[in-house]
């Protein structure tokens, strides 16, 4: 850094830049799901809207209490084993645009099947997580508090541009709009092996039996898998607050089964359709001795001027 660096004209630079901004609006164009990052502008003053995109964000939980001190070669281990298969998961499930920040990472999801790609590459990361990644870290480090990936899933409306120093390595892609914050919000608030949603995520993937409903191996098909989980960090009025948790990883059996009729589009099982009209049936016939009790408790204290 040269010795006359002048702190007073940066400041002044900057201040000029902020009045030139805020003095116009920018071009937005709209591109559908037709993005295209290559063509992302950054000198220009254009951003460029997309109808929706789906943000995966995986955060490794306690990486704080890491040491770089006298375990600095213990912690980079760590990091490298666990942050570089997220970007591999990622770039597999073809995320159109890959972040790494720390201990965590995100991708992006558009065009065609973004939910089923965004969907089936947060699972993976968590039965990595579960099945590979934290059996080892503690197997090495067994005084290591419990680590392990939490992911959050968001999706919404998006503008994209590029900021930075036009020229330079010193740009990157803005996402301005919900959906990274949001999932970004659902990972910090989930545990390790839990996957987050948001209500617009569930609404778009609660009919897909492949998503929602278990195998089978344990019993019979089941949504068990969910649970509701507020994401309390989002405001109150924003229906978003209201999301699901995915409490199991991809089945060693069917799992690799599962993954590829979401990826295929395929939506229904019929073997599970069969098995919930047979249980709904059992349901209705195990009820109805209830509901006769309960009506002969209502009529008895009608009689006796009960209320």
């Amino acid at each position: 850094m040269a010795d006359d660096f002048d702190i007073k004209a940066l400041l002044s630079g900057l201040a000029q830049h902020v009045r030139d901004e805020l003095a116009s609006k920018p071009d937005v164009v709209d591109v559908g799901d037709d993005l295209n990052l290559d063509t992302l502008a950054v000198a220009a003053r254009r951003w460029a809207r997309v109808d929706e995109i789906v943000a995966v964000v995986a955060d490794l939980k306690g990486s704080t209490t890491l040491g770089t001190g006298k375990h600095a070669a213990s912690t980079a281990s760590i990091y490298e084993a666990a942050v570089r298969p997220l970007v591999q998961i990622f770039s597999d499930f073809e995320a159109g645009d890959i972040d790494i920040q720390g201990d965590a990472a995100f991708g992006v999801f558009w065009g065609n099947r973004r939910f089923e790609r965004a969907m089936c590459a947060g699972i993976t990361i968590k039965t990595f997580s579960q099945k590979h990644l934290e059996p080892k870290l503690e197997a090495k480090w067994p005084d290591m508090p419990k680590t392990g990936f939490k992911v959050g899933v968001a999706a919404s409306r998006i503008l994209v541009k590029r900021v930075g120093l036009p020229g330079t390595d010193y740009q990157e892609e803005v996402w301005a709009g919900k959906a990274v914050n949001y999932a970004a919000k659902a990972a910090q608030l989930a545990d390790r092996r839990q996957l987050w949603v948001t209500d617009t995520v569930w609404n778009a993937i609660a009919e897909n039996d492949y998503i929602v409903y278990s195998c089978g191996c344990n019993g019979g098909p089941s949504d068990i898998l969910w649970a509701d989980a507020e994401i309390d960090r989002l405001p109150e009025e924003d229906p978003d607050r209201q999301g699901r948790k995915l409490l199991a990883p991809w089945c060693d059996d069917h799992g690799p089964e599962f993954c590829a009729a979401i990826l295929a589009g395929e939506t229904s099982r019929p073997e599970l359709q069969e098995f919930l009209r047979a249980s709904h049936i059992k349901k209705l016939h195990e009820s109805v001795p209830r509901l006769k009790a309960k009506k002969a408790r209502e009529l008895r204290d009608a009689r006796l001027g009960r209320r």
